[in-house]
């Protein structure tokens, strides 16, 4: 639990932006254009990354339920 409090921190910290429970008094809006992205917390090194959200809708197909056979 520690680490994920730990990666939790970091990410609040490093945004400037409100977002959510996220709310800051310097930074009191939404930044879409900045900040709409997923926020990757790496523990080996303590360190941050990104990747962009996918708007585009993806099409799943659906299949019927059956027995696992392994």
């Amino acid at each position: 639990m520690t680490e994920v409090a730990r990666a939790t921190i970091k990410s609040a910290a490093a945004r400037t932006e409100s977002r959510g429970a996220h709310a800051l008094d310097d930074h009191p809006t939404r930044d879409d254009e900045n900040w709409l992205k997923h926020t990757l917390w790496y523990s080996e090194g303590s360190r941050l990354d990104y990747k962009p959200v996918q708007m585009k809708p993806l099409t799943v197909e659906s299949f019927p339920p059956k027995a696992r056979t392994f």
